[in-house]
């Protein structure tokens, strides 16, 4: 793979993943240009969702325990993305609350929380709260009555993020272009049509895109400080700029991934339901598109078989802005200084059936 004196590193792809690897790998040194024929953030990081939520603190593995390094960097990422180029991202760490739903969801609950005090290092926790001593407005609480409370889960606003990322690398004198040749170790970031240049690569299939679709609505009263909901499937988040974020859908068979229907419309009505705040706020943005996921349903990530130098960043599906700031880590890392810290369930291989004999 790589070795030390590899300096320079072309990403194709400007969703989150491709810019945040640009980015990690100039703050080391390297030359770097990110090129993309659509623009940054034309792909699934051109969403508006932004919650940075962690896996159940329960059956333990690596994607969750990589998942919770980089919700932990998180924060620390972004502030220098945003000291390096002068954008905001939409970074807070605004916790989390899911309504329970009866006395066995609450016990249960009760045992991750102690799973989440041996498995989060201490640096955030999961407990089970009545909603009167969370002193929250009833309108955002709803109908729920006891609450599972987390202070790891953080928004980033998608948009922002991708804007903050390009202004970063571009301030540190990387190019962000949409067109250009290959120069150094190609790092490909390409999303979900990325996964489809694989598997025909490959004569096998690595994973698909899935269709999903968002909402921003504009509520009267100032929710820009509330914590997040997860109700019925639905993240429910509220960003700096007074917007509330609600989504999403998860569609494996659509006509066109770039349409919204009647199934965000379900959405914008469950929520409402859940949250009086929400009930007569009107929505200001729709969107839809494709999000990536590999078929081991983790990041997939590493050498691309068969074409020396030239590595894999791809499968972020729902939880890609969550999971850059570790991805960009591990992938300058091994174009870089030729460490390979992948760990079990994300490498390239993960994602390939077995060949039928």
């Amino acid at each position: 793979m790589a070795s030390e004196h590899i300096n320079e590193v072309t990403v194709r792809g400007a969703g989150v993943f491709g810019l945040a690897c640009a980015f990690v790998c100039l703050q080391r040194g390297a030359a770097v240009r990110v090129i993309d024929p659509a623009g940054p953030g034309a792909g699934a990081s051109g969403g508006t969702v932004g919650a940075l939520a962690p896996h159940v603190p329960e059956a333990w593995n690596p994607k969750k325990a990589f998942q919770l390094d980089s919700l932990l960097m998180a924060e620390g990422f972004w502030a220098a993305v945003a000291a390096v180029g002068g954008v905001d991202p939409g970074y807070a760490r605004s916790g989390r609350l899911q309504p329970l739903a009866d006395d066995a969801a609450a016990a249960l609950a009760g045992t991750r929380g102690a799973g989440a005090r041996s498995l989060w290092q201490g640096r955030a926790d999961w407990r089970v709260v009545a909603a009167g001593d969370l002193g929250l407005p009833a309108d955002w609480l709803g109908e729920g009555a006891v609450f599972v409370h987390d202070t790891l889960t953080a928004r980033i606003a998608p948009r922002r993020a991708v804007a903050a990322l390009v202004a970063a690398i571009r301030a540190r004198g990387g190019a962000v272009l949409t067109q250009g040749e290959d120069r150094g170790t190609v790092i490909h970031a390409t999303g979900a049509a990325g996964l489809a240049d694989l598997s025909a690569a490959l004569g096998r299939g690595v994973g698909q895109g899935i269709k999903g679709q968002s909402a921003l609505l504009r509520p009267a009263r100032e929710c820009r400080d509330l914590p997040q909901l997860f109700v019925a499937g639905l993240h429910i988040v509220p960003h700096a700029d007074g917007t509330v974020a609600i989504g999403s859908t998860t569609e494996r068979a659509f006509d066109d991934p770039r349409a919204t229907d009647a199934q965000l419309d379900a959405l914008v009505e469950t929520a409402r339901a859940a949250c009086p705040a929400l009930r007569d706020a009107p929505v200001v943005d729709r969107w839809a598109g494709l999000r990536p996921r590999a078929r081991s349903r983790a990041p997939m990530l590493g050498a691309w078989p068969g074409r020396p130098g030239h590595v894999i960043a791809n499968g972020g599906f729902k939880i890609g802005f969550g999971m850059a700031p570790k991805v960009a880590e591990v992938i300058a890392d091994l174009v870089l200084g030729g460490h390979d810290a992948i760990p079990a369930g994300f490498r390239v291989e993960d994602s390939l059936p077995r060949a039928t004999p």
